[in-house]
């Protein structure tokens, strides 16, 4: 009120207290100033003006002021009220309204603006307060105000209004309630909701007053739009407020909407203004102001509206566009609406809505195929659940042929795959899993197969690419009679693919059908095919079959993409790679036409050429941008893992991520993806292979990974860091095309690098390998390669097996490097999941990370070779990795104390074998060991006698069973030599460990000491050792018959290894006949006889060594004999009828062999020679005075023996010239020697082919055996039954066969024929049986050229052209045949008697040979049907 002379009512109160009063009374005064009002009358000011009048003060007096002004005003307002003649209460109340009004009006904006300034907001306050006081005395009408309010010219401004609702004068329900057009109302709040939104983005600092404007009246909205039944009987006095709130919420949902379709439309401010509105979603908002049955009301009608909101787009629509409605592609206003809305409900309530909604309502598809991919990318749980529903909608639509739940199945199976394979299972997986076989929902009956092809085809003129790919390449179960169904629509899907240009018959060899990416051409494709194809060949030298059955069945594909793919120009490296040696193969294989592989190497020449004069450009595959972009996603992951409050936004920020790094990889096209779903990821452990750009990726996430771990641990410990990490890994796995260079690198960091690693790296990847096992369903197998020198094929490992092969324990470094690592990645494992049950913690962990931490901590830490278990609490192991100061080996130990842990360790997966320990520690390299050597005696003492030993098998022990023990152990080195170890990627194989070759003999020996103690026959009780080593031949199956026959050998020359590493008695045995002892032979006589002869030197002797140690061990067993020289005797006696090969072997070696035989028998016996051993004296003394001095060489028991000392001597000692006259000089009686010279000469003729290293020449091989058959011929002898088939003719030279190994019995027709120059014409006529021996010989050498077994390949460096005339197959194999055909017709009709047998197979294998055998064969039949009929 202003009053004379300017003058405010604040100047007049303060003139008051500064000045005495003139006036007498209170009363007196009230008189004086309405006099004064009554000329000056202003009441709207008036209300105005008593700011300072109604502020409490700290004075005494003033509280007396107030209620005086208190009471003035009210005085003032009674007597104006009386004068007008209306109660105060409505004066009071107009005059509020006109304040109102002039506050609302003051503004210099020209529109309504939904917020105050700084003055009308102060003005305002004054005016609220004086109403409040009015109100507290019952002189204010809320009614009239109401009504008067809506009379204004302008809406009141919505600042005002809340002020109005704060402060508790008027409710916004009230006042809606009192306005008399509801449209209009609705209008002002929008408009003035999405002004209030727009103010809030400005930089006017208005934002935090907006969000409380917005909060308290989003309450108000939900109190009364969506009452309950408990609410309504208190609210029955608003009947247009709970329309008008619902209206404003569906007005303001449409606005925000309608935004959604034409984001890249609105500008910015816009976009951030109705961001600002979904504040109104945030739970937090509400607290316990509202009730949560109106929460739950709320969100429901609002995804509702959603999923329903215009819903135009057709089905067609949504199978041609709903790749851009993932998850990333979707508005982002939209997936923070639907984020908000799942926060109210479970994955299993907002996937129940989405369905009943599907069922009763028209919808827009765009938005609820953009609410599926929302719901498997944030809800861990979705996944399952979209299956369930899945399956239910299949259900239905096959019980009702209902097409509308067949496309709704459908549409979200695509939709949910498109999210990735870490979120959701690829389409392809889903549709095989679904129609592949007999018992999906299709194969119940004909309708339903007819049902679902129907659908199928109804599809196809909208069917994207790969999704009529998938339906192709992996067809529904069709049953046969039924397949012209399916033959119908692949034909229209093909001619669906030919609209698109997309051929299929232009589909990658090895093409990922889980990927819906259609921007992969053909020629992106077969570059793919080619490095997979590479990968292969690489691993197995072998052209692929899917390569070799592309260029027969798929030309167009193979010979228009696949061969320009892989014959790309480029300069030829110096020494050939892999790809050259595959073009190679493929060239020889007559697989590329010659014009191309002409052009081919023309463009490299030029290309050579080109970069030696500098014209070499370098282009790179990847963006920038790209990668810029990636980067910056992965800091703004950093930003949400750090902060508690904003995990809920690390599944949607990880699903940006996997966008951009599908964006990343897909310019790397040109490079190496995975294959297929479930192909195998290759890896060479020996030499990893990365792409410079893939290993960029790679090290980008692997960092991101390692700083996100180490900024969460700062704030909090693992177990309350939220699933952000695990969704990280996921993701990466869900990238199949990532996996080869993400294992690789890791092969890199862990297996080639991880001793030079700091702690930081270490944890880091160790929590980074649990997660992979957290995500292994998504990791298919590993095909683990050791460089491609080797034969053997790459083994296929489950990646628990792959951190196995990475973590080796040979050296002090990697032995530390591994107890750090497994103990980072158990005691993370153990905080991470802290709450897991002991089954979920024992799914999750890796099992070779605990057995190689059993391994480790026994054998670096003396505690842990007791059984000491302390409980702790998780978080002191987290504490102990992560305090600065990191003390390893007491972090590790405070894991190995853990009860838990120690509870994990009696679990059977986890619990380290005696076998798994052998084969680590025969890893070991002894020269480079942490342990001294007597420490790691003493370890090894501890493991086996103390810990396995007497362990029970259950745990992986022996049961107190010693023989057991030496099982496992000669096992174990066994496999641990014949395995493909990674030790040999580095360094050449090295000798079985000596410590554990120590061990085995030791047990061995005492084993032998019990077998002397028992009493009674032991005839029935196998060797221990043979029936191991037997049983390790037993059913074993290879792939190749050339992998089962270089596995046998490399085993056998093993097992001999073994043999004479182990005391040389403990091959024989002893036993008890009555009170003699005797010496058992007979298990190494069998595996002499049946396997390791085959690894014969010469074919017919055992190598030295063995031979030796056999004879040593005899003489020492002879020790229990009563009569050791008897003993011996019977022994070497039964050798001549049972084992030969022994024999044979002493002839081979006996000038090495006498001298340590008569040294070791003299010294244990010092009595003569026994008598066979003397007898062995005996023929070798008698060869070598044959030779030299010309007496007679006396045939003394067997003649083969006799022979075989004769041959070993000519071969060691002998010029060729007293050769000759030696065997003129034999007696006319030794024909049987004579013949088993000959067997002799010819092993040898074969052993210098097949093993010319041995240093056997073959043309004096040749000679010596040419010269015998000579000797034969002159006499007459009889030699082709030493060529008989041991089933045909077992009788005099069975022995000779039998003693010879398997292989150069085999190769016997190939020394026949190299013998043709001796057959001479009287040899046809004499031997009737010559043509049959020969004609069986030539079906063999066919045979074994056909299956391309064992025959020698010719070795024309530094041979003769002599003998390469008879060291090339073909060339054996044209003089057999040259031989025989001019020998057939000069065959007496005897000898085509007995060849009936052959005939047929002879004709099959030669034609030409069978009709000229035929021919002249005839006379001899008709001449056996003449006998025959003779008689009857």
């Amino acid at each position: 009120m202003a009053g004379a002379g300017g003058r405010t009512w604040r100047d007049l109160l303060g003139r008051a207290r500064k000045r005495k009063s003139a006036f007498g009374s209170v009363a007196e005064l009230r008189e004086a100033a309405l006099h004064l009002l009554d000329h000056h009358q202003n009441l709207n000011d008036l209300l105005l003006e008593v700011e300072d009048s109604v502020k409490p003060g700290g004075q005494g007096g003033v509280e007396h002021q107030q209620v005086s002004s208190e009471s003035f005003i009210a005085s003032v307002l009674q007597e104006q009220a009386s004068r007008l003649g209306v109660p105060t209460a409505i004066l009071a109340a107009k005059n509020a309204v006109t304040n109102i009004e002039r506050i609302c009006q003051a503004s210099a904006s020209p529109s309504q603006v939904p917020l105050l300034n700084l003055d009308q907001r102060k003005r305002l306050s004054c005016l609220l307060q004086t109403v409040k006081d009015l109100l507290a005395n019952n002189m204010f009408c809320r009614s009239l105000f109401c009504q008067e309010m809506w009379k204004m010219k302008d809406p009141p401004v919505l600042e005002a209004v809340w002020h109005l609702h704060r402060g508790d004068i008027i409710g916004l329900g009230e006042l809606l309630e009192s306005n008399p057009a509801v449209p209009a109302a609705v209008e002002w709040l929008c408009s003035s909701l999405c002004g209030l939104c727009e103010r809030a983005e400005e930089p006017s600092g208005d934002a935090e007053l907006a969000g409380h404007v917005l909060s308290d009246f989003a309450i108000v909205f939900l109190q009364n739009g969506f009452q309950q039944t408990s609410e309504l009987g208190r609210k029955l006095e608003f009947k247009k407020v709970p329309y008008i709130c619902r209206a404003v919420l569906q007005r303001m949902l449409t606005w925000l909407l309608d935004a959604v379709g034409k984001e890249k439309q609105e500008d910015v401010s816009t976009l951030q203004a109705m961001r600002f509105w979904l504040n109104v979603f945030n739970m937090s908002v509400y607290k316990s102001a509202v009730h949560p049955d109106s929460l739950q009301q709320f969100f429901s009608h609002t995804l509702t509206e959603v999923l329903t909101y215009n819903p135009l787009l057709k089905v067609s629509d949504a199978i041609h566009m709903q790749k851009e409605w993932s998850f990333t592609r979707t508005c982002s206003l939209l997936t923070a609406l639907y984020r908000k809305l799942f926060v109210v409900f479970s994955a299993k309530e907002s996937i129940c809505q989405l369905q009943q909604v599907l069922e009763t309502h028209e919808v827009n598809w765009q938005h609820v195929l953009s609410c599926v991919s929302t719901l498997v990318v944030c809800q861990a749980e979705a996944e399952q659940l979209f299956k369930d529903l899945l399956s239910h909608l299949l259900i239905k639509a096959f019980e009702n042929f209902d097409m509308e739940n067949m496309i709704t199945a459908f549409l979200i199976a695509r939709q949910a795959a498109l999210e990735g394979p870490a979120v959701f299972v690829p389409y392809s997986e889903w549709f095989k899993a679904s129609f592949g076989s007999a018992g999906g929902h299709h194969g119940s009956s004909k309708k339903a197969l007819v049902f679902l092809f129907e659908f199928l085809s109804e599809l196809v003129p909208f069917e994207a690419a790969p999704y009529l790919k998938v339906h192709i390449m992996y067809p529904p179960f069709v049953p046969t009679k039924h397949r012209s169904i399916l033959l119908e629509y692949i034909t229209l899907a093909k001619t669906r693919l030919a609209d698109l240009k997309v051929a299929i018959e232009d589909m990658g060899l090895y093409e990922d059908l889980s990927s819906t990416d259609e921007s992969v051409q053909p020629q992106g494709q077969a570059l793919r095919d080619v490095e997979k194809a590479l990968q292969i060949f690489e691993n197995t030298r072998r052209i692929p079959t899917s390569v070799i059955e592309a260029s027969i069945f798929r030309r167009p594909y193979y010979t228009s993409w696949f061969l320009p793919a892989l014959l790309r120009p480029r300069v030829l490296p110096k020494t050939p790679d892999v790809r050259m040696a595959f073009i190679d193969s493929l060239k020889r294989a007559d697989k590329i036409p010659s014009n191309l592989y002409s052009t081919y190497v023309q463009a490299c020449c030029a290309m050579k050429e080109k970069m030696l004069q500098g014209g070499s450009k370098v282009e790179t595959s990847h963006s920038k941008e790209t990668v810029e972009q990636l980067k910056a996603e992965l800091a703004e992951l950093r930003m949400l893992i750090v902060d508690q409050a904003k995990y809920e936004d690390v599944p949607a920020q990880i699903a940006v991520i996997s966008d951009r790094l599908a964006s990343v990889l897909g310019h790397s096209s040109d490079e190496n993806e995975a294959a297929t779903l479930n192909s195998p990821v290759q890896v060479d452990i020996s030499a990893p292979r990365l792409e410079p750009c893939h290993q960029s990726v790679v090290d980008l996430l692997l960092t991101s990974f390692c700083q996100n771990l180490i900024a969460a641990s700062y704030f909090n410990p693992p177990d309350r860091q939220g699933p952000c990490l695990s969704l990280f890994v996921k993701m990466m796995c869900g990238h199949r095309n990532l996996l080869p260079a993400l294992l690789g690198r890791l092969c890199q960091l862990i297996y080639h690098q991880g001793p030079s690693l700091n702690d930081a790296h270490i944890l880091g990847l160790a929590a980074f390998v649990i997660h992979l096992s957290e995500s292994r369903a998504l990791i298919p197998e590993v095909e683990a390669s050791f460089g491609i020198s080797q034969p053997v094929p790459a083994k296929v490992l489950s990646v628990s097996e792959f951190w196995n092969c990475l973590l080796a324990c040979r050296t002090e470094e990697s032995f530390a490097f591994c107890m750090r690592f497994c103990t980072a990645a158990a005691s993370y494992l153990m905080c991470k999941f802290s709450s897991y049950s002991h089954e979920d913690l024992c799914a999750l962990l890796p099992p070779s990370l605990v057995k190689k931490l059993q391994y480790v901590m026994p054998r670096l830490c003396l505690e842990a070779r007791g059984i000491l278990c302390e409980e702790a609490k998780t978080d002191l192991i987290w504490s102990s990795l992560s305090c600065p100061s990191l003390n390893h080996k007491r972090a590790s130990l405070c894991l190995w104390k853990q009860a838990r842990f120690q509870e994990l360790l009696k679990e059977k997966a986890f619990q380290l074998s005696f076998r798994e320990w052998l084969l680590l520690e025969l890893e070991v390299y002894p020269e480079k060991d942490i342990l001294s050597a007597s420490e790691r005696q003493d370890f090894h003492y501890w493991a086996i006698y103390q810990w396995y030993l007497p362990a029970p098998s259950a745990s992986g022990g022996c049961d107190g069973d010693l023989e057991k023990a030496c099982g496992i152990i000669i096992n174990t080195i066994l496999d641990s030599s014949q395995r493909l170890d990674l030790s040999s990627c580095d360094q050449p194989k090295k000798a079985v460990n000596p410590d554990i070759l120590c061990k085995l003999q030791e047990m061995v020996l005492e084993l032998g000491c019990r077998r002397k103690l028992r009493s009674g026959c032991l005839d029935a009780q196998r060797h221990f050792l043979f029936e191991i080593l037997q049983e390790r031949l037993k059913d074993r199956k290879h792939g190749s018959a050339l992998g089962e026959q270089l596995w046998r050998q490399q085993e056998l020359l093993l097992h001999r290894r073994i043999l004479v590493g182990l005391p040389a008695s403990a091959l024989i045995l002893t036993c008890q006949k009555g009170k003699k002892t005797t010496l058992d032979c007979e298990d190494f006589f069998h595996f002499v006889n049946s396997e390791l002869k085959n690894v014969c030197s010469r074919g017919y002797a055992l190598s030295y060594d063995i031979t030796a140690h056999f004879f040593r061990g005899l003489l020492n067993a002879s020790l229990d004999c009563e009569e050791s020289a008897g003993g011996v005797n019977d022994v070497l006696t039964a050798c001549q009828t049972k084992c030969p090969t022994v024999l044979f072997s002493a002839a081979l070696w006996w000038p090495r062999l006498e001298p340590v035989l008569c040294s070791q028998w003299k010294r244990l016996f010092g009595i003569p020679l026994a008598e066979e051993l003397e007898r062995l004296r005996e023929w070798q003394s008698s060869a070598t005075s044959f030779l030299f001095s010309g007496v007679v060489f006396p045939v003394s028991g067997p003649p083969w023996i006799s022979a075989a000392f004769l041959h070993c001597t000519v071969q060691q000692q002998s010029p060729r010239g007293r050769r000759r006259n030696a065997l003129k000089r034999l007696e006319t009686d030794t024909e049987q020697l004579l013949v088993s010279l000959l067997f002799f000469s010819l092993m040898d003729l074969i052993s210098a082919k097949i093993a010319p290293k041995e240093g056997v020449d073959f043309q004096t091989s040749l000679e010596w055996s040419l010269e015998i058959l000579q000797c034969l011929e002159e006499r007459g002898t009889s030699w082709p039954l030493l060529f008989h088939r041991a089933e045909e003719d077992p009788r005099k030279y069975h022995v000779l066969r039998s003693a010879a190994s398997d292989c150069h019995i085999r190769l016997l027709p190939v020394a026949f024929y190299c013998l043709t120059p001796c057959f001479h014409r009287e040899l046809l006529t004499r031997e009737q049986s010559f043509l049959y021996v020969a004609l069986d010989l030539y079906i063999q050498l066919l045979r074994l050229f056909v299956e391309g077994k064992d025959l020698p390949q010719p070795d024309r460096a530094g041979q003769s052209p002599d003998s390469t005339e008879h060291g090339d197959p073909l060339e054996v194999i044209s003089t057999a045949r040259r031989f025989l055909l001019s020998a057939i017709p000069r065959c007496p009709a005897q000898s085509f008697g007995n060849i009936q047998l052959l005939l047929d197979t002879c004709e099959e294998l030669d034609p030409e040979l069978g009709a000229a055998l035929l021919q002249f064969s005839r006379p001899a039949m008709a001449m056996e049907l003449d006998d025959e009929l003779a008689l009857f």
